[in-house]
């Protein structure tokens, strides 16, 4: 299985527009971060978790070949809004794509991109998806997905697991019955948006808590925002976390 995470940021997006601190004025690449997706390559399927609103440089920089299904994680602008871009896998493979997601995302998207779902012969020039509802575990044609429900503050989203690979961002809780979904993994994506609290999202010391909890063979935190410095934190963080940055490339063995 290997892992490319497209973007490691936050909503806005690093650099911020018209900031000048240090983070966004760094010339580190690994400041630099678009906003959050990953794409996955496993028995032979191209999965991604979200379609972030800077799919296409996404993309460009790290291409696909195809997209044989996107796994949505929640219905926030940063996570969806490049779902357009999916059009152009349409026209290459000739067929819908289809998505996942809880019933609550699945209202969402096909609220936002209505023009997308239900279409009655295969149409250019548009999105050709189909939707599918996710309450338990299912398959991408043989690959099983097991949901992880999250809270992201008051709004329940889903994380996925993969084999012994797990991805939970934008996580401001777990429930308890989740934790049984995140043992004996190798490697777990965990949201750690900045140092101070926050209401929707874990800070890095509640990751690192978390991390430490659940005891994955390593975790790479994710959705970082412009007060996260890859270099400065990355020195204060115990063994086996890391930052994780646009561009990383994880190759792990698929378990089943």
């Amino acid at each position: 299985m290997k892992i490319s995470f497209l973007g490691t940021g936050t909503s806005g997006g690093i650099p911020v527009i018209n900031c000048g601190c240090q983070v966004c004025l760094s010339d580190d690449p690994c400041n630099k971060r678009l906003r959050p997706s990953i794409k996955i390559e496993v028995d032979g399927q191209y999965l991604l978790i979200d379609t972030s609103m800077d799919l296409r440089q996404q993309l460009l920089r790290d291409p696909m070949p195809r997209i044989d299904a996107v796994l949505y994680t929640h219905a926030h602008a940063d996570h969806i809004y490049g779902m357009d871009d999916l059009r152009r896998f349409n026209h290459l493979q000739h067929q819908p794509i289809p998505v996942y997601g809880s019933s609550s995302t699945i209202h969402r998207l096909r609220q936002a991109f209505g023009y997308a779902f239900d279409l009655p012969a295969f149409q250019n020039g548009v999105p050709n998806l189909i939707s599918n509802i996710v309450d338990k575990p299912f398959r991408v044609n043989g690959t099983e997905i097991i949901p992880i429900p999250l809270w992201h503050g008051k709004m329940e989203i889903l994380g996925y697991r993969i084999g012994n690979f797990a991805y939970c961002t934008d996580v401001s809780a777990i429930p308890q019955s989740s934790y049984a979904l995140l043992q004996n993994l190798e490697v777990l994506v965990l949201d750690a948006l900045r140092e101070e609290p926050h209401p929707t999202h874990f800070s890095l010391s509640q990751a690192i808590r978390e991390a430490q909890k659940i005891g994955a063979g390593q975790t790479w935190f994710t959705h970082m925002n412009h007060k996260i410095d890859h270099q400065r934190h990355s020195a204060l963080l115990p063994e086996r976390c890391a930052l994780a940055w646009d561009g990383l490339i994880l190759k792990i063995e698929n378990k089943k």
